[in-house]
């Protein structure tokens, strides 16, 4: 028994356990009922899931670890600071997960608008049929970028090591529903936790004129695109399907669709060059 309380505590249990719940979720009732449950790359995305799921959050845990000890030690005194420490988990869950959604909000947005950034984030709209595991075709790099960008205030909080954990396991699960074959609203809490029927016009080929910079960029609160207009949800009237005719990004024919060579690709030097002369 003792085992199996400890298992719980690791975050590799509950990708599984979260896996399969939206995995079964979608069998039974799928958004869009023409989509196989075996679609175009699905064992690519398997892959990524593995990576991504638990291999990238080891290494980047490690180097972590390294760099706060030998390069950087003076940045274990932020975590002196423990502003919400000494309260009730519940209210850490509450304040470490808003905060970390803003922070994530503004780091996805920069991915749309920076080109050196965009370059990596292709790969995560490069998803062409969505569901549960698309939620894990992303590069390595954006961790960096994500743990780089949000790990300082978020580190001054003291929060919980288990309610990280809750946390992370939380956000997986709303992240996978998001990504998710199914026809969810989440009806009148739609202003507050995003959902598959906002999400998927995140995802879309070709946005609207009047949103070039990009839509919907709520992670798991949908409330940040509401107050600072990045929504967008179009009506019945406007799209009977509730859904676009087309996800991806322009120029898809010319991004490689091999799990290596979309690993490398953004990596190419003179690619890096270039994003970084079109980003000044």
């Amino acid at each position: 028994m003792a085992g199996v309380v400890w298992a719980t505590r690791q975050y590799w249990v509950w990708l599984v356990v979260v896996s399969l719940f939206c995995l079964l979720l979608e069998r039974f009732w799928p958004w869009r009922k023409r989509q196989r449950l075996l679609r175009r790359q699905f064992g690519q995305d398997l892959a990524w899931l593995l990576l991504n799921g638990h291999y990238v959050g080891i290494a980047v845990a490690f180097v972590g670890h390294y760099f706060l000890t030998y390069v950087f030690p003076a940045a274990e005194r932020v975590q002196d600071f423990n502003l919400v420490a000494e309260q009730p988990r519940w209210l850490q869950f509450i304040v470490f997960l808003v905060f970390k959604d803003l922070l994530e909000w503004c780091v996805h947005n920069l991915l749309h608008r920076v080109s050196f950034l965009w370059a990596f984030h292709k790969l995560h709209h490069s998803i062409e049929e969505l569901d549960w595991v698309g939620n894990f075709r992303f590069h390595w790099m954006e961790v960096v970028v994500y743990k780089s960008l949000t790990y300082f205030p978020l580190v001054l909080l003291g929060v919980d090591g288990e309610v990280i954990l809750w946390v992370a396991i939380f956000g997986t699960l709303i992240g996978d529903l998001n990504h998710s074959n199914l026809n969810i609203t989440w009806g009148p809490l739609r202003f507050l936790f995003n959902s598959s029927r906002m999400h998927v016009w995140h995802h879309m080929h070709s946005l609207p004129a009047e949103h070039r910079g990009g839509v919907n960029f709520g992670v798991v609160l949908s409330v940040w695109d509401w107050v600072f207009g990045t929504a967008y949800w179009p009506d019945k009237e406007q799209c009977p399907s509730q859904q676009p005719d087309r996800l991806g990004f322009p120029g898809m024919d010319d991004y490689p669709r091999a799990f290596i060579s979309r690993l490398l690709f953004p990596l190419r030097p003179w690619r890096v060059g270039q994003a970084a002369k079109r980003s000044r």
